[in-house]
């Protein structure tokens, strides 16, 4: 990813759950870090803390179970604040919540039995058709 990366609006998380789906959790960091910096004053964090959860998901690929951990739940709370922010296709509970859940899961059994599914955390709500 280009560090001058610039998208259009609305395209900075299709692009990032696609990066996590096809297990690029570093690179959706990237795009969503890009995001965070250009984002206006009062959505930087919603977007810093959406990086954090990716950089979380690229510790646990990496078998870093501590880091996974920190920014897994680092992120989420920086996500959960912003469940009024109109950001389409954004549920920011849920995201927190499942990230959560994710570094709970890592905390109390290690990485071990962790799922593909489970490191292809949502951070867009699927359309539903």
């Amino acid at each position: 990813m280009p560090d001058d990366l610039e998208l259009a609006p609305g395209d900075a998380l299709p692009l990032a759950q696609r990066l996590i789906d096809e297990g690029r959790p570093f690179h959706a960091h990237e795009v969503l870090e890009a995001e965070w910096k250009s984002a206006d004053p009062d959505q930087r964090a919603l977007w810093k803390g959406l990086a954090q959860v990716a950089v979380g998901l690229t510790h646990a690929r990496r078998g870093n179970a501590k880091g996974a951990v920190a920014l897994l739940r680092r992120g989420a709370t920086a996500v959960a604040g912003y469940s009024g922010v109109p950001v389409a296709d954004l549920d920011p509970v849920s995201v927190a919540k499942s990230a959560q859940a994710l570094a709970g899961r890592i905390d109390g059994a290690g990485l071990t039995d962790v799922t593909e599914d489970e490191l292809q955390l949502r951070i867009r709500m699927p359309h539903l058709s």
